[in-house]
Parts: structure tokens; sequence; C-alpha cells
């Protein structure tokens, strides 16, 4: 089976590659309700991995509205191109789910068609690609290849699509425009209004984890967060070596403060830790970090230790006072005449000879 649109729009949102590169992106879904009438369209925009418009279909406003504060400095006119194109988006997915029922002979029900669309350029300005997904009821459906200015077709009621919007080129036209040079000119522009947030860089904060399983076999795992932008390395060394094919990951995730999160595991045997280093690259470090796990002791040893401590501590108090007390004539609690004398009283004043 192939992976869901869903699941291609998370893994090109979320870039692994080491280069630094930017990205604009609108995420745009249109759900048909039974009863509800028009179906719900909702569009939001993306820079880079940042939120920063949104426009929902049964909002008040009918607008666009922005997400980020650095939008502020946008004119009235951006606003009202914007909300004007969005809403005309709104109506073409609003026919296009009605096509898309025919297509698949669906009676009414619950349905979901969804579009992804952007561009990538490099730190310099340069174009680096583009791309319009759609999809169907979660699954991929028809996507354009800006190359040939043709449409490829995931599946067979995709053929409709495409024999429609192939007959007409200056679909594929105007959409290799917008992406290759349009889109790029934009994406230029709100990197530069929101630079403070956008192109900043926070270093990530790493820790090895140990986590013991009771059939002897450990596993390590190397922990980021706080970072950004989101492109990272984590990649775990047995001696020296890397060890991509055992090494288990997971992508990296919105951390929700603005900030992402990731992590790298690797399997071992009890013993064999010290052998495992992590290595983390990040553009917020000025160099290569190595780490590896350090044992610690645990919460259970550490109570063992401290309570022998505090008994000791004990054992030495008493032993103090017994012996003081015996030194001193101290019985019961009173004080009792000293050996020797009959009326002297105890002092701890020294007594000296007479000169």
């Amino acid at each position: 089976m192939k992976p869901s649109m869903l699941f291609l729009l998370f893994a090109v949102a979320l870039p692994e590659t080491e280069p630094r590169f930017h990205s604009l992106r609108y995420f745009q879904t249109s759900t048909s309700l039974p009863g509800l009438g028009k179906p719900k369209f909702t569009s939001v925009g993306y820079v880079d991995h940042q939120q920063f418009v949104r426009f929902e279909s049964d909002s008040s406003s009918q607008r666009e509205e922005p997400q980020v504060q650095w939008l502020d400095q946008i004119s009235q006119e951006y606003w009202e191109r914007n909300s004007r194109i969005v809403s005309e988006t709104a109506h073409t997915f609003q026919v296009g789910l009605r096509n898309l029922q025919i297509y698949y002979n669906q009676t009414e029900g619950v349905h979901t068609y969804q579009r992804l669309v952007g561009c990538e350029m490099a730190s310099d300005g340069t174009f680096l690609r583009g791309f319009e997904q759609f999809a169907y009821d979660g699954q991929d459906y028809i996507s354009l290849d800006l190359e040939t200015l043709s449409w490829t077709a995931a599946v067979a009621a995709a053929l409709n699509s495409k024999q429609k919007w192939e007959a007409e080129r200056s679909i594929a036209e105007r959409q290799k425009i917008y992406l290759e040079k349009k889109c790029v000119e934009w994406l230029q522009k709100y990197l530069e209004l929101g630079k403070e947030t956008l192109l900043r860089t926070e270093p990530p904060s790493v820790r090895v984890t140990h986590h013991a399983a009771p059939n002897g076999e450990v596993t390590l795992r190397c922990r980021a967060q706080d970072f950004y932008p989101a492109e990272i390395s984590l990649t775990w060394l047995r001696d020296g070596e890397e060890q991509l094919q055992d090494t288990e990951f997971i992508e990296t995730r919105p951390a929700g403060d603005g900030t992402f999160q990731k992590w790298a595991a690797v399997e071992t045997t009890s013993g064999q830790e010290g052998k495992y280093t992590c290595r983390i690259q990040h553009k917020g470090l000025s160099e290569l970090l190595i780490l590896k796990w350090e044992p610690q002791f645990s919460s259970i040893w550490f109570f063992v230790v401290v309570m022998a401590l505090v008994l000791l501590l004990l054992i030495s108090v008493i032993a103090g006072v017994m012996i003081w007390r015996k030194t001193s004539g101290v019985k019961g609690g009173s004080y009792v005449k000293a050996a020797g004398s009959d009326s002297a009283q105890w002092s701890d004043v020294s007594l000296t000879a007479k000169a």
C-alpha cells in the first residue's frame, strides 16, 4: 500500500537533510459532512515550520487571518487579495468534492479533499523545488510534474482529473510560474519580515539515557530537544563506526513552543555501553557534540547510601554521649560526687597543681 497523503505532508514538513533551506507551504482541506450543507474548508500556511496564516470557511470574518505578529507590517491590500483567492479556492474544492464522489461512485458521507502546494529554496534564494499534490480520503490522488507539466495519477479514479487538467495546459503553466517565481519571491519577503523568529538558531539540549530490560538487553537513547531550526543529525557510533542500520529514529517533531525534538536509540548488551557514543550536528552548535552514557547511582542505591550515612552518624552521636557520661560521672541524668572527693563539685575547669 502506498503511503497516505497525510504521511507525505508530515514527512515533507519536517526535513531531515543537513543543509539549511526554507519553504513556503499551504495545506488545504475540504471536508463534506452530511447535513452540513457546504463542505468545511480550511487553509493553513507555513513558512518553514511556523504557521503564519489561517482561513476557516465557517468563521464569521470570512477572511484569511494572521497567526504571527510579524505580519502586522503587511498592507490591508494583501489581506483583501489573499482572502479573495482563498475564498475562490474553497469554492473550487466544493465542486471538486462533488466530482470525486462521482469518480469514486460514492453516495453522500464524510469525505476529505486535500491539497499541498508550495516551494523550497536554498539559503541564497535559489529555487530548489516546487510541489502540488492532492489527496482524497487520506490517499494520494494526483500530483503535478513540473518538468513535463503533466499530472501523475496515483489511482485509476484520478485519470478523470488528469485528462481534464492536461487538456487545458495553461493550468500547469500557471502553477509552474507561481511555484518557481512567485512562491520564492513571497518566501523571501516573509523571511525578511519574520527574520527574528524564522532565521534564529537555538542549540539543542541533549542527554543520553539508559534503559535495561530483564533479559539483559540495553537500549541507549540519545534525545535532543529545544532546538531550532528543525534540521538536526543524531548518529550512534560503536567504537567510532556509525551504526545507522541498528539505530531506531523518530522523526523530528515540533515541541509546541517553537522548538523541535528528536531522539535516536540503539540496542546493545549490558557491559557494552561504553563502546557507544552519540554524535550531534546542528546549526546552533559551533562544533560537533559527542556524548556517551555515564553510569549513575540509581535512586534506590542513593537512598540506601543516605540511610547508611544517617545511621552511622546516629551511632557516633550515641557512642559519644555514652563516653561523656562515663568519664564525667553523670548517671541517670543527675550529678554524683567525684571519686576520691567527698565535698568537691564537678567542674569543667581543669584542676592545676598548687605552686
